[in-house]
């Protein structure tokens, strides 16, 4: 997707006052786009939320370009390269005066996230438009994207599981097998949206579930162009087994991340797992209405986080 850029002759280093507005920046974007992920962010010290902050921002930014419904296929691609180059270029050292780029520049030099990981987290971004046709007159009838659990699994792997590997570089660790369990966390993650989204990824012409699952339970793709929810319950409750899976290992990650951090860690994985338990009691149905946890719910587990964080 980009080009390699050299290091530049001088290493740009932004005053304080720029990163103080870089990281406000970051942190308005965090707060009126993370639904859920702001509510774990606001029980870390201020400059791991600045960080965090800047990690989602750069994510958002990549998904408005791979979701921008004005810009071809083709132009969407383009202007995805466009930017990791602008990444890129801000990461070895030339001069930006874009908020978002030095706010994350300087989060990858704080935390020494490797540059491979930012890669990866814009090409998961882009995975959904190098699905897509480019020509407007090629099919987009709804077809199942994955023949195998294995294959939506390096899919939610690129979108989703990088995303834990570089917070838990951000939440501080010692002991390797915290990115195994941030892998399986990230996972379990994802695979909650995929359920609880499943009528506006429909709408898309996006169908997560692999073939493999869909037959097992006698469906197939055109079972959700008029969804009966009975019927594509036991698929949905498949994934929700595998979900509760990754948040055990969650569990686990816990304590192997920093101190600091683990309360933040708690209420992400408190969050989703409760995101995920109401959708089951509502049998599975995500078709009447979208389900999630009200402010109020939100704001509950949120309250333990910072009861956590300061005993």
């Amino acid at each position: 997707m980009s080009t390699a850029v050299g290091n530049a002759p001088v290493q740009f280093a932004p005053t304080a006052s720029q990163l103080d507005v870089a990281y406000s920046v970051c942190r308005h974007i965090a707060r009126s786009a993370a639904k859920n992920f702001y509510y774990g962010f606001a029980v870390l010290p201020l400059p791991k939320r600045n960080s965090l902050s800047a990690v989602y921002a750069f994510m958002r930014r990549c998904d408005d370009i791979a979701d921008d419904n004005n810009l071809s296929l083709y132009e969407r691609r383009n202007k995805l390269a466009e930017w990791l180059d602008a990444v890129h270029r801000a990461l070895a050292g030339y001069p930006t005066d874009d908020a978002l780029l030095l706010a994350l520049t300087d989060t990858q030099r704080r935390y020494q996230i490797p540059i491979g990981l930012l890669d990866q987290l814009a090409y998961g971004t882009a995975a959904d438009v190098e699905q897509e046709p480019v020509a407007p007159e090629q099919s987009r009838s709804l077809t199942a994207r994955y023949r195998t659990f294995e294959e939506l699994r390096q899919y939610c792997y690129g979108v989703a599981s990088v995303v834990g590997l570089v917070c838990i570089r951000i939440f501080g660790y010692r002991d390797p097998a915290a990115e195994p369990l941030a892998e399986r966390c990230g996972l379990a993650f994802q695979l909650t949206n995929i359920i609880r989204d499943v009528q506006e990824d429909v709408a898309m012409g996006r169908l997560y579930f692999p073939e493999e699952d869909l037959a097992e339970f006698g469906l197939s793709s055109a079972d959700f162009a008029a969804p009966d929810a009975v019927r594509i319950r036991p698929l949905l409750a498949r994934q929700a087994d595998r979900a509760r899976e990754g948040y055990r290992a969650g569990e686990e990650l816990i304590p192997l991340v920093n101190e600091d951090s683990q309360p933040a860690l708690w209420v992400l994985i408190t969050i989703y797992r409760r995101l995920l338990e109401k959708i089951a009691s509502r049998q599975y149905d995500v078709f009447s209405e979208r389900v999630g946890l009200s402010v109020r719910e939100k704001l509950t587990v949120l309250g333990k986080g910072y009861v956590k964080r300061l005993l």
